[in-house]
């Protein structure tokens, strides 16, 4: 299981990577490996302003479809490009060409409240 130190994490299988006041959001390994083989990301909430905890976004596998849900508060900004025609990339790489959104930070604190890799790994066991 991969699970890159340099990021963070929430109960909901999501990382956070921050560089500045921007920060790169994505499903983590464990979940696409749940989810199976993915098939649709759909993001609707470009340029929203979004709460921590709100849904941003679905990600749709063979056999289910699940929410996607904002690790901290801020500006929906961008959305990967990629995904619409290889949405396959969160499967292959799901903490690099596989990220989802990109956000501007309403409180950059609120990342330290996220799990370490650490205390990710202790979740799923």
């Amino acid at each position: 299981m991969n699970i890159p130190t340099n990021l963070k994490y929430t109960k909901e299988h999501e990382w956070i990577r921050v560089e500045g006041n921007t920060a790169v959001i994505g499903i983590t390994d464990y979940a696409q490996g749940e989810l199976g083989e993915i098939v649709f990301v759909e993001v609707e909430t470009i340029g929203e302003t979004l709460e921590e905890g709100t849904v941003f976004g679905t990600v749709e596998a063979v056999k289910t479809v699940s929410e996607l849900f904002m690790p901290v508060s801020g500006v929906v900004e961008e959305v990967n490009p990629a995904l619409e025609d290889a949405p396959e990339l969160v499967n292959n790489d799901p903490y690099g060409e596989g990220w989802m959104i990109k956000i501007t930070l309403a409180d950059a604190a609120q990342v330290d409240q996220l799990m370490t890799a650490e205390e990710y790994a202790a979740l799923i066991g």
